[in-house]
């Protein structure tokens, strides 16, 4: 074999063998999430609090998480249609937030967190 063709191949079985071992990890991304991805998140939370379904999107996020990344592509897959109804920028967003795994429980956080304020300043 020429030594560039060589190198060359060494190169990308090194890149895909990289590739693959972090496929199937488990860790979640240690970045923090943004302003904006927070704020999006209490957004999400207060019209669920609102419309008194938080029980209900609790039991779908909890039974729904391990899926999450198989939505976020399809989110990216629909963008074109769903931009019709939805700000564009906020479905790529939501796209990107479901990517992680720790998303959906820090939403439900933030969901529970926000129904408990709302049951404990109407008593």
């Amino acid at each position: 074999m020429r030594p560039l063709f060589k190198d060359h191949l060494t190169k990308r079985l090194r890149d895909l063998r990289t590739g693959l071992r972090h496929a199937f990890s488990t860790h979640s991304d240690s970045r923090p999430l943004s302003m904006d991805d927070i704020a999006l998140m209490e957004r999400i939370a207060d019209v669920l609090v609102r419309r008194g379904m938080s029980a209900p999107a609790t039991m779908f996020l909890d039974s729904m998480g391990p899926m999450n990344f198989l939505g976020s592509q399809a989110l990216h897959f629909l963008t074109p249609i769903i931009d019709c109804a939805f700000n564009a920028k906020e479905v790529e967003q939501v796209a990107r937030l479901l990517e992680r795994r720790e998303t959906i429980s820090q939403l439900i956080a933030v969901i529970e967190a926000r129904s408990s304020g709302q049951k404990a300043s109407a008593q």
